[in-house]
């Protein structure tokens, strides 16, 4: 079932909409701004990763078209914020949604919803560009985004703009080496939103990883065992940081919601670096990488102001 974030505002935009779409591992969110990037209604939707990738695609642009014609307007741009290394032809690296690297969503949003200027980024750019423009990095540099979510990522600011990489896999930490021997395994299937669900139901706790973290608030096995998680994620932040020295970290996504996660994250950090940088959590939470995808597409096209 959606839920309803925001309202549109009375009246058609006829100066033009920007449409964002951000797609997540378990959920969705549409939001549909102003030229000036000013969100005048969104939703959000559960993904159903299980069910394909191709009904998640088509539910998101139902929903968009939808949000569109409600607010009423020309619809000028789209920005996509996905998973992943985004390709012309498909994308790499996302595997938390089947099927979901065959698909070509530039094609497919400008097909469905009739808008030449589509951009498509990784999620976790899009987040940091929003985090640039509007959030926690518009006096930071360089700065450094930590996306604790269904998978785990990290991107990179410097200079104003987000580093995306030689092949635009910048920040995918997720399939960092974690453990022994070696090869180990990978960071993701450690610290992640998923990881932590099971670790979760493992412990015979219901309610995944929020459960968890609420658990380890107090002594004993399930602290014992989210720390033993935590530790690994904290060992790669310290080498990314002493690799950027970035001047702040932000933090999104849905782990990063919890406090007792952030305050072991920071001891780590203060415990063993140098020059510790400041972190920060979201002032956008689970909005940062829909902010972005609207400031994608506010960017594809010529706004004023």
């Amino acid at each position: 079932m959606s839920v309803q974030l925001a309202r549109p505002e009375s009246g058609a935009h006829t100066d033009g909409l920007l449409l964002g779409i951000d797609f997540g591992g378990t959920k969705m969110a549409v939001g549909v701004a102003d030229r000036q990037g000013r969100i005048l209604a969104r939703e959000r939707v559960p993904t159903y990763a299980e069910r394909s990738a191709p009904q998640a695609l088509q539910r998101a642009l139902h929903l968009a078209a939808r949000l569109v014609a409600e607010v009423g307007g020309p619809l000028l741009a789209a920005g996509v914020a996905s998973p992943g290394v985004i390709r012309p032809d498909g994308i790499e690296l996302a595997p938390n949604v089947p099927g979901w690297e065959g698909l070509r969503l530039a094609d497919a949003v400008r097909e469905a919803l009739d808008v030449t200027e589509v951009a498509v980024d990784n999620d976790l750019n899009a987040a940091a560009l929003a985090e640039l423009r509007l959030g926690a990095l518009r006096d930071a540099d360089p700065g450094l985004v930590l996306g604790l979510g269904t998978g785990v990522a990290a991107a990179i600011t410097v200079g104003g703009a987000v580093v995306s990489g030689h092949r635009g896999a910048a920040g995918e930490i997720g399939y960092a080496v974690s453990g022994g021997p070696w090869p180990g395994t990978m960071l993701e299937l450690d610290f992640s939103g998923r990881a932590l669900d099971g670790l979760a139901a493992e412990l015979g706790l219901s309610g995944g990883a929020a459960a968890l973290a609420g658990a380890a608030e107090r002594p004993g096995p399930e602290r014992q065992a989210l720390t033993a998680r935590l530790d690994e994620l904290a060992r790669h932040l310290v080498t990314s940081c002493l690799l950027l020295d970035p001047q702040r970290v932000v933090l999104v996504g849905g782990v990063a919601g919890s406090a007792l996660i952030r305050e072991l994250l920071v001891d780590r950090l203060t415990e063993v670096l140098p020059y510790r940088p400041e972190v920060v959590l979201s002032r956008f939470a689970d909005d940062a990488a829909l902010l972005g995808a609207v400031t994608l597409a506010r960017e594809a096209v010529a706004v004023p102001g």
